[in-house]
């Protein structure tokens, strides 16, 4: 299994936060899953790998019923 980045590697978490709600705004509910659902799709197209995706889809599964905060 590829090794996955799963420790803070953004330069600004906080505001890629922000920004990932500010993009949330206004829209329904219906139209905010659409949205995440987009930006899972463009980020595996950008990534490639199957691997990868499978590595990161099973991190995912594994913290599903953690908090951000237990993560």
């Amino acid at each position: 299994m590829p090794e996955l980045i799963l420790h803070r590697n953004l330069s600004d978490p906080d505001g890629f936060y922000a920004d990932l709600m500010a993009v949330h705004e206004g829209l329904t509910k219906m139209e905010s899953d659409a949205l995440t659902a987009r930006l899972v799709l463009i980020l595996a197209n950008h990534i490639g790998s199957r691997d990868v995706l499978n590595a990161a889809l099973q991190a995912a599964r594994e913290t599903a019923s953690q908090t951000p905060a237990d993560a």
